[in-house]
This record gives C-alpha cells, sequence and structure tokens, in this order.
C-alpha cells in the first residue's frame, strides 16, 4: 500500500498540475526574475495551492519554495521540510514542449525521504520513497484525483551496464558535460527540461543524467526520491556520496551531481 504522505505529495502534484494546464489555456504572462529567469503565473499559482494544501496536511513542517525563496522570503528548513518547484522547466512551459513537471519532496535529516514528479502535459506521474517503494500513475490533469491508479512500478530490468544513452538540458548542456560524457563513452543524447529527466531514467529511456552547472535544491529533491526509490542513484560530482539538501548557507544551491539509472555503473 503506498504510504499516506507519499499519497498526498502525489495528490498537490497532480492538483498543481491542473493549475498550470489552465493557465497553458489562456494567455501566460512571463516576467524576468532578478537572476533573469522567467516566470510565470502558473509558477506562482501553483506554488501558492502547493504551500496552502502542504499546511493543512502537514501543520507546522517548513516549506521552501522557489518562488517564495525567489521573492526574499526566508524559512528555515529544519531536520524536516519540504522543498516544492511548482513548474520545474519554465522555458519548456513558455515554448510549448511538453516536459515541464510539478515537484514535491519531503527531507529528513539532509536526504529526499519521499518525492512526486507530475508532468501535466504528458498526464504521466510518479511518486514514491526510497526503500518503500515507487508508483506510477496515468491521469489527466482535469481528471479527479481520486481517479488516479496508482500502480506500483519497478524499472525495466537490465544487466550491470554502463551508460550509453545521457539525458541532457535543453538549455543547459555545457562544455563541461560534453567532456564528460566523451570521456565515458556516451554519445547518445535524450534532450529535455525539467526534473521529468530523472523519471526518464526510471523508465530505463536513459542511463546517466550529468549536471555541473547550477542548480538549486527544489530542483533535484523529488526526482532524486524517485529515482532512488525505483533503485538508481544521485551522486555528488566526484561520486563520493548522495546529494543532500537544507543547505541553508549555500542558498539552497547545488553543487551538481550524476544521477545514474537502475544498474548502471561509472
Amino acid at each position: 500500500m503506498i504510504p499516506s504522505h507519499v499519497l498526498e505529495l502525489a495528490r498537490l502534484a497532480h492538483g498543481a498540475g491542473r493549475i498550470v494546464e489552465d493557465v497553458r489555456a489562456g494567455d501566460i504572462s512571463v516576467r524576468l526574475k532578478p537572476d533573469e529567469s522567467p516566470v510565470t503565473q502558473a509558477d506562482t499559482m501553483a506554488e501558492a495551492f502547493i504551500e496552502k494544501e502542504l499546511a493543512r496536511s502537514f501543520p507546522g513542517v517548513p516549506v521552501i519554495g522557489e518562488e517564495l525563496v525567489a521573492a526574499g522570503r526566508e524559512v528555515s528548513p529544519g531536520e524536516r521540510f519540504f522543498l516544492v518547484d511548482p513548474l520545474d522547466g519554465t522555458k519548456e512551459f513558455i515554448a510549448g514542449r511538453d516536459s515541464y513537471s510539478t515537484n514535491i519532496a519531503l527531507v529528513e535529516r539532509g536526504r529526499s525521504v519521499a518525492g512526486a514528479v507530475y508532468a501535466p502535459a504528458r498526464g504521466e506521474l510518479f511518486a514514491g520513497a526510497p526503500g518503500q517503494g515507487l508508483w506510477r500513475a496515468e491521469i489527466d490533469p482535469h481528471a479527479p484525483f481520486e481517479m488516479a491508479v496508482l500502480r506500483p512500478y519497478a524499472p525495466p530490468r537490465t544487466e550491470r551496464r554502463k551508460p550509453k544513452v545521457a539525458v541532457v538540458s535543453f538549455s543547459h548542456l555545457d562544455e563541461k558535460t560534453q567532456a564528460w560524457l566523451a570521456e565515458r563513452g556516451v554519445t547518445e543524447e535524450v534532450r529535455m527540461g525539467s526534473a521529468w529527466k530523472f523519471c526518464v531514467l526510471v523508465k530505463g529511456e536513459g542511463d546517466v543524467y550529468p549536471r555541473f552547472g547550477p542548480t538549486m535544491e527544489w530542483d533535484t529533491a523529488a526526482g532524486q526520491a524517485v529515482l532512488e526509490a525505483a533503485g538508481g542513484k544521485t551522486l555528488l560530482p566526484d561520486l563520493s556520496g548522495a546529494l543532500t539538501y537544507g543547505h541553508e548557507e549555500s542558498r539552497f544551491l547545488n553543487p551538481g551531481f550524476v544521477a545514474l539509472a537502475p544498474g548502471v555503473e561509472l
């Protein structure tokens, strides 16, 4: 049976996806944040929904959201908190591509212990917790969440292998990443935006997702939980250990990472 907190994250990711798709069907208003990244009303409305629902379902647990931090709101994470990216892949959303996602993760003592990643334009949702299981559903963003059939998901069974297919960003494929892949003989690429790249690894449609440029903790925490629930890994760039969270001193900036699909070894 799916744990209640994982089910709730799935419900909220789906609800945020509905808001995102409602905005997509109308006029999208775009402005630039201080870091010159784009933000739309879909980002802010979906995050407000998630924050309100998390406060009701998990009273007292801090919520660190991308748009809240961008607006200058100070939230101390503590040992247990949520990381929220209401619309990951805003550039893909604006461009009309379908790989953007809504991401919610629960972090305890620095580790992402549960997460949900929903791609509303694709109608596909993953939710899971490392050590407890992974679930998948196909559900339209405008369908009632009660209609979602969350089934246990096992990644495709494969022999242990070296990476052949890399999942990389539309917008942030840098020279360091290209050199890293070339050194390992990885020449085939799948390009897309957002944390859905982690789900591509889960589904066996890619082997490795290296990212050495800047990302934020809310970009990766939910995807990492889903990938680790499937048996994959999200490691620091030097492969010395797992990516961790709650680094308030760095303003929640990740140090880079290498994500590996289940069964893939470097």
